[in-house]
């Protein structure tokens, strides 16, 4: 069938039949429903991907589980549009996602800016250190690690083979980044 430029070339009502179909297709995007009979459409994205490259997985679904929708987004999808929504809609997303670009609805735009927000926020409750450890250097965590084990200065920079001045500016860097004022805070936080 064609509609403007675009021609389907390939049919298939179970996730088996559109495997079998990657070595005899060639296609730039497959249009997905995420409920299949036989095996939940999520989970057959990545497979799709590997079978079908270069193609895009388009996600056609009447499912309005906005988590779903992201879901199939993370394995791969580059877009959702509901099965109840117009023709020229759908038509508008094949072209979109042909492209490269993604083909996201409103709803599942504020879903995924809401999750990003919780995952944030929950890391920032979880991990509040989290942030300040990211700042220290692979050296400056060398350093840490040496004042846990309660080595003195000197002894540090034998053991990293660094001088006492090149110690003593790495706590100093770290007291600040880690806002700690001495060494056995530091070795508390550590």
């Amino acid at each position: 069938e064609r509609t403007s430029h675009i021609e389907v070339v390939a049919e298939a009502a179970t996730a088996t039949e559109a495997l079998d179909d990657a070595e005899n297709v060639s296609t730039d995007v497959i249009l997905l429903d995420i409920s299949l009979r036989t095996q939940d459409g999520v989970e057959l994205i990545p497979q799709l991907l590997h079978d079908f490259q270069p193609a895009k997985v388009l996600i056609l679904t009447a499912v309005e589980d906005v988590e779903t929708h992201l879901l199939a987004m993370e394995e791969g999808a580059r877009g959702v549009v509901m099965k109840d929504q117009a023709p020229e809609i759908l038509v508008k997303a094949i072209e979109a996602v042909s492209r490269g670009e993604p083909w996201i609805g409103q709803a599942i735009s504020m879903a995924a800016l809401n999750k990003l927000a919780r995952v944030k926020t929950a890391k920032e409750k979880l991990e509040p250190d989290a942030a300040k450890i990211a700042l220290l250097t692979p050296r400056e965590r060398e350093v840490v690690a040496a004042v846990a084990r309660g080595l003195s200065g000197p002894r540090i920079g034998e053991e990293l083979n660094i001088a006492d001045g090149t110690v003593r500016h790495h706590i100093a860097s770290i007291f600040g980044k880690l806002e700690v004022s001495n060494k056995l805070e530091l070795a508390v936080f550590a």
